[in-house]
């Protein structure tokens, strides 16, 4: 999708790189039946306390119920519509099936408006139809993965990216993750076929910090510039070097080459190769 560039006129505009909606987005109306309300946290949790710093304010959203489960087995569905989603960095399609039902999905890239969708062990291997790893061909590239059967997608989802299925052995699959890991996935797990879309989603330059504000992110403040009394790494004259043999959070946990899982993880096994 091309990216808007605009004159440099301002401060805020001379460097700001934009995505062109225009191009990709054929609705601009969420539909009212797939928009579910959306409250927001402000970073705190029930006890009213903060518990993820630097995030409040932003504009207000409604969820768009997305189906990551894909279980609309056998009935074709046509693409209405390609919509922006405020809550994900991926747009989402508008598909309508045969029975009148409509749904959310991820917009694979290269799908279009009335396209044909759909889902089940028997659906052709085409962008933006969803099937079981057993019935994927080796070397498909793949988003929108389950970890348990019937869960719903939870792996690969954001814009631009995407999975290669390397191997099938047995009742697991060799699936190659964005981050490089070789990760081992029960075969009656779904995926969907082809990337997903918004792939420029990693070249938008904001310009300005007022847009970062209207996404509910604060300002991030550095240890070192706080008081003693709020980091480890504040107060000294000048710009002084932290003073600690390794750089600490502000609880005072080492944050540099400190591994924070502990003990063996059910997952571990799954994991082929890690991606360090």
């Amino acid at each position: 999708m091309p990216l808007k560039k605009f004159k440099p006129v301002t401060a805020s505009t001379r460097h700001k790189m934009l995505l062109d909606f225009k191009s990709a987005i054929t609705k601009d109306e969420p539909e009212k039946s797939l928009l579910a309300p959306l409250k927001k946290s402000g970073g705190r949790n029930n006890l009213g306390r903060i518990s993820v710093r630097f995030r409040g304010g932003g504009h207000k959203r409604r969820y768009r119920v997305i189906d990551f489960k894909r279980d609309k087995d056998g009935v074709p569905g046509k693409v209405a519509a390609i919509e922006y989603d405020p809550n994900r960095s991926a747009f989402i399609a508008l598909v309508v099936y045969a029975d009148g039902d409509k749904r959310y999905i991820l917009a694979p890239e290269d799908l279009k408006v009335g396209d044909t969708v759909m889902s089940g062990e028997n659906a052709p291997i085409r962008v933006g139809n969803a099937l079981p790893l057993s019935r994927i061909p080796t070397g498909t590239l793949i988003h929108n993965i389950e970890l348990y059967p019937g869960r719903g997608g939870q792996l690969v989802r954001s814009a631009g990216t995407w999975a290669q299925l390397m191997a099938k052995e047995g009742d697991y699959a060799h699936v190659r993750l964005p981050s490089g890991e070789i990760r081992l996935i029960n075969v009656k797990c779904r995926a969907t076929i082809g990337k997903v879309g918004n792939s420029d989603h990693e070249n938008v330059s904001s310009g300005k910090a007022g847009r970062t504000r209207w996404l509910g992110r604060r300002p991030h403040v550095r240890g070192s510039v706080m008081n003693p009394v709020d980091h480890p790494h504040g107060g000294g004259e000048g710009k002084s070097p932290i003073g600690h043999p390794s750089p600490l959070s502000p609880w005072g946990w080492k944050t540099l080459g400190w591994k924070t899982r502990r003990g063996k993880k059910p997952s571990d096994r799954f994991i082929v190769k890690r991606r360090k």
